[in-house]
């Protein structure tokens, strides 16, 4: 399971009380998660009329940053073009897997000074945060236009023979260049149609050149024709071919143009492997991929990578940011509670929260009842009406909606 339970209840005669209380009502009977204290520095507390406005404020931040968060993951998941394991292994926090950064968070004193007040470290991590949102947004874009740029060419150059691009197929002694009165032009024939194409293309108008037919190339579908003619039977020859369902390409050789073609497809393929490879070059796949011997740290993967980890960071920090206030907010002053994050399974979520109600009903009567009914019901969220007698935030792990 991805997901773990961020709760906190009151210090009772200690903070250790408290979680040696948890610790035995949920592994009494089996063990219904795997625990761990979840440290939280001594923060600035203020005043309570900002703390109940920060509570919504960070609420809003939360699922601002978690959406960031799924918006970086899957573009990972997209230009990896790999499996769902595969693009896991990249989505690290601080280096380590989402998991074990989680289990042994340790509050990051440079980047969330715990001297700053309570609002000013949720607005650093705001900025922060809109900061990777709108970095993604331009990169993105970028990289969209450069995908769909190559897919294009990757079409023209895949395509039937009346569209797709013949920089690779024909050559320049397939044509007769810089003469005043011969033209070489190109005709599409149906495979079926070959035998029908050599015995009357030479009577397809009067100046057509005897026996300069020759088959450039062929896909499954069709060939590709030169024929050599006079230039003022152009016209006729086209009106004949197209009678005969032959049907000529208007192309004619252009050396510069053929070369500025070849340039600009091997330009798009360079940058869009340079993209697409991952930061540890292990197995790399590729839609079009040349091997030009490339540094195996594309620039659009290392920056996913970063900024992946530095959100994941700043939505951990969210978390506990909000646990710091709802358990202020809550349990009052002075600070006196054991933050704890639970890892339960699926078959046993149920039992765990009746479990935990039943060890924290007498925080809050009111809530006392609450089980969480409809926590079985996949995509079905109900977060806002998830409340217990104890403090609790979700953390799920699972940050990809993977398409792939």
């Amino acid at each position: 399971m991805s997901e773990f339970w961020l709760i906190s209840a009151p210090g009772e005669k200690t903070c250790q009380q408290t979680w040696d209380h948890m610790m035995v009502a949920t592994t009494r009977t089996n063990n219904l998660s795997t625990n761990h204290k979840f440290n939280i520095p001594d923060l600035k507390v203020g005043t309570l009329d900002v703390l109940v406005g920060l509570s919504d404020e960070l609420a809003k931040l939360d699922g601002f940053v978690e959406s960031v968060l799924k918006k970086v993951a899957q573009y990972m998941a997209d230009v990896l073009e790999d499996s769902r394991d595969k693009v896991q292994e990249n989505l690290l926090a601080n280096g380590v897997d989402l998991v074990t950064y989680i289990t042994r968070f340790q509050w990051d004193m440079a980047k969330y000074p715990i001297k700053q007040s309570l609002k000013n470290i949720s607005e650093i991590i705001s900025k922060q945060v809109s900061q990777i949102d709108n970095d993604l947004k331009a990169r993105a874009s970028a990289y969209n236009n450069l995908k769909g740029n190559l897919q294009n060419l990757e079409r023209k150059n895949a395509g039937s023979l009346l569209t797709r691009s013949l920089a690779d197929i024909v050559k320049k002694e397939d044509f007769v260049i810089d003469s005043e009165y011969l033209i070489t032009m190109l005709v599409v024939v149906p495979k079926t149609g070959y035998a029908d194409w050599q015995k009357t293309y030479e009577t397809l108008a009067e100046m057509v050149v005897p026996r300069s037919t020759n088959l450039l190339f062929e896909d499954q579908e069709s060939g590709l024709f030169s024929v050599t003619l006079f230039r003022k039977a152009l016209d006729d020859f086209r009106h004949k071919a197209r009678e005969n369902k032959f049907t000529m390409r208007d192309f004619q050789y252009n050396e510069e143009e053929l070369k500025a073609d070849k340039e600009e497809m091997t330009r798009l393929s360079t940058d869009k492997k340079k993209q697409f490879v991952r930061a540890l070059g292990t197995s790399i796949h590729f839609t079009f991929c040349f091997d030009f011997g490339l540094d195996h740290t594309g620039p659009l993967v290392r920056w996913l990578k970063v900024n992946f980890s530095e959100a994941f960071i700043a939505w951990v920090h969210i978390k506990a940011l909000r646990v710091f206030v709802e358990s202020v907010l809550r349990y009052g002053l002075p600070v006196n509670f054991q933050a704890m994050l639970l890892q339960p399974t699926k078959k046993t979520m149920k039992k765990l929260r009746e479990v935990l109600n039943e060890l924290y009903k007498h925080l809050d009567s009111s809530a006392a009842g609450i089980i969480d009914s409809a926590m079985d019901i996949p995509g079905l969220n109900l977060s806002q009406q998830e409340y217990y007698p104890y403090v609790y935030y979700k953390i799920d792990c699972n940050l990809l909606d993977f398409k792939l």
